[in-house]
């Protein structure tokens, strides 16, 4: 099966880049299953309610997220009602949401999807280590398609993770730092890795954000407010081919499109 993963949509750019180029993308690759981070969709910080529906609309079968997923305070419950859009599972017990879960195909296959949170100069979750080795054990009682959007700084902590996860998940497509690594492979047990699928959003930006307040931000160290930047905006993602019977990846490729 077809599937396709969206990177980090960031602000109003990212979000019409994604509007456009998703339904041509699922119509040229027949995607099977779409999968969106979309946790800097709104103005750079968090998702809100209206436009996880807009996303979902574009084509995404669901949304994961990360380290800004709770930005938009009333966005909240709409979060933690777990609708299609998952937060991190290595939160701590009793934060509300879902970290993971099954999907169905228009073809009704299922798919799982799992989305964790790095430890590595960002909050120190539960180990994602450990919670991944558990959670893809449930999922793949289910089915044996599991992708996994490690949302991480690090790309020591990601590699390891991949390799962790070698012939457990299908995928280990790593979000984050928005800017898309060139090592996209299938390891040697199956699993299809990146370490960054990139950002959908201005690349003329400091990870989408506008230059001049990021590098006012380094020269002074005071506070600034950041804005999405406006220009050369592309979308950045993965395309996965995934045998539906074994889960196992059949190859993954990088995607990197010029938006009009």
């Amino acid at each position: 099966m077809k599937i396709l993963f969206v990177g980090d949509v960031y602000g109003k750019p990212g979000r019409k880049a994604a509007a456009d180029l998703i339904p041509q993308l699922k119509a040229e690759h027949e995607i099977d299953f779409c999968i969106v981070n979309g946790e800097n969709a709104a103005g750079g910080f968090g998702i809100t309610e209206n436009i996880a529906q807009k996303i979902h609309a574009y084509g995404a079968d669901v949304i994961t997220t990360g380290n800004h997923v709770w930005d938009q305070k009333d966005s909240v419950p709409y979060i933690m009602a777990g609708d299609r859009i998952l937060r991190p599972a290595n939160f701590p017990a009793g934060v509300g949401g879902v970290g993971s879960g099954v999907f169905e195909t228009s073809k009704g296959i299922a798919v799982g999807v799992i989305s964790l949170q790095g430890r590595i100069h960002m909050k120190d979750l539960d180990c994602p280590f450990r919670l991944a080795e558990t959670l893809v054990e449930e999922l793949r009682e289910k089915t044996p398609i599991v992708i996994i959007d490690f949302h991480a700084e690090a790309t020591s902590e990601k590699i390891a993770f991949g390799w962790h996860m070698d012939g457990k998940a299908s995928a280990v497509l790593g979000t984050h730092t928005h800017v898309q690594t060139a090592d996209n492979r299938v390891l040697p047990q199956g699993t299809a890795y990146i370490t960054d699928v990139g950002m959908t959003g201005p690349h003329d930006s400091v990870i989408g954000a506008q230059k001049e307040p990021a590098i006012r931000r380094f020269l002074t160290q005071l506070p600034v407010r950041f804005e999405p930047a406006t220009d050369d905006v592309r979308l950045c993602g993965a395309l996965l081919d995934v045998d539906e019977t074994t889960g196992k990846a059949r190859d993954i490729s990088r995607l990197m499109l010029a938006a009009q």
